[in-house]
């Protein structure tokens, strides 16, 4: 590859990090897209919206954004939008975005936990909140490896052995979730740390 094509590569992830920040209806109007989209889970959703669709932000920076806000108290998807409003927009952007989010399938639910209800012992619908319930589960294992696939393509060995070790440690050892993050942050702080010093070395 000559040294002239190397930045040509590398344009679209600078472009979409670099892309002009929506408004704040922009943020409102494509949470609240997001969160009437968002049958089994906003995040499928999300990650479309904001880094394909829209381009506001690369790949990696929705998994990082993402991973901070996994380790923050509360829903990851609210944390998302004021973390993601917030960045783009200060304060405003963050009560967009949340706003936005949450309003609509308010409502929504609102009016769906009146007629559950009174009609939620119907075999009917039992059966069809069943079906819903799979493809929420299918979607959710899908934006999962729609997300693994930056840190795939570096083939990043060190990066890929945590996050194995973060599956095994709660996925089949049980152990509590706090204990393994109390371990796992510091250590891939430090990791990331090391080779970044490294690479700048």
């Amino acid at each position: 590859m000559s040294p002239d094509s190397a930045p040509a590569a590398q344009e679209p992830d600078i472009a979409a990090a670099h892309a002009r920040p929506p408004g704040l209806l922009a943020l409102f109007l494509a949470f609240a897209r997001m969160s009437l989209a968002g049958f089994g889970g906003v995040l499928v959703f999300a990650r479309h919206a904001i880094v394909d669709q829209h381009r506001w932000m690369t790949a990696d920076e929705f998994n990082e954004t993402f991973a901070l806000c996994h380790f923050l108290p509360g829903p990851n998807i609210v944390n998302l939008s004021m973390v993601f409003g917030a960045r783009l927009r200060g304060i405003a952007g963050g009560v967009a975005a949340f706003t936005g989010l949450l309003l609509p399938p308010t409502g929504i639910m609102t009016v769906l936990a009146i007629i559950y209800a009174r009609f939620g012992d119907v075999e009917v619908l039992r059966r069809s909140l069943a079906g819903i319930s799979c493809a929420a589960v299918g979607l959710l294992i899908a934006v999962v490896f729609r997300m693994m696939t930056p840190l795939l393509k570096r083939m990043d060995v060190v990066v890929i052995v945590l996050m194995l070790g973060v599956f095994v440690a709660i996925g089949v050892l049980r152990l509590p979730l706090q204990a393994v993050l109390l371990v796992a942050i510091p250590v891939s702080i430090g990791v990331r740390y090391l080779m970044r010093r490294k690479v700048a070395a």
